[in-house]
């Protein structure tokens, strides 16, 4: 695996998952934190996918959320880790459509779980804070925007990499 980034620029359109997945590497080669941010990204994911599922109370909605989502990253993913992603993506859909019809409130707590569970993840830079130097990875993926989105897009599918097929051969 590389340790420095390829000269093409990043793209939300093509990103290289083997390239992306080596950057995460820098700073989250240890199984710990891997594990809190897919626990912070499911449930995220979940208050995210709750209130949408609130407002329109129907598993096609779920489905179509999810559908969406891995139609959007399926050409970037090797085939292992889009089906772990679209595992993933169904036991998030399974998990709320499982749950009986939910009160008004339940909206708010969506809400507040969003920033708590983003907490979380960051929070966790603090106990497993293993990091090699990211100079030349900043250069290309800069913070921004476009860094943003990919992050959004691709941290669920990085992390389950890590934790379903690399991490014996790549944790600190």
């Amino acid at each position: 695996m590389s340790t420095i980034p390829t000269s093409e620029p990043m793209s939300l359109y093509r990103v290289d998952f083997q390239e992306l997945f080596a950057r995460h590497l820098c700073r989250h080669s240890q199984l710990g934190i891997n594990v809190a941010h897919l626990v912070a990204l499911f449930g995220t994911w979940f208050a995210v996918y709750g209130v949408v599922y609130w407002l329109l109370p129907s598993p096609w909605v779920l489905v179509s959320l999810g559908a969406a989502y891995l139609a959007v990253v399926a050409a970037n993913l090797p085939i292992r880790v889009l089906a772990a992603t679209a595992l993933f993506v169904a036991l998030l859909g399974g998990s709320l459509w499982s749950l009986p019809e939910m009160p008004v409130w339940i909206v708010g707590v969506y809400l507040v779980m969003i920033p708590v569970f983003y907490k979380l993840q960051s929070w966790s830079h603090k106990i497993w804070n293993i990091e090699k130097d990211m100079t030349q990875w900043d250069k290309k993926y800069a913070k921004g925007y476009v860094l943003f989105i990919v992050l959004l897009l691709y941290e669920v599918p990085i992390c389950l990499n890590y934790l379903l097929f690399a991490r014996k051969s790549h944790q600190a």
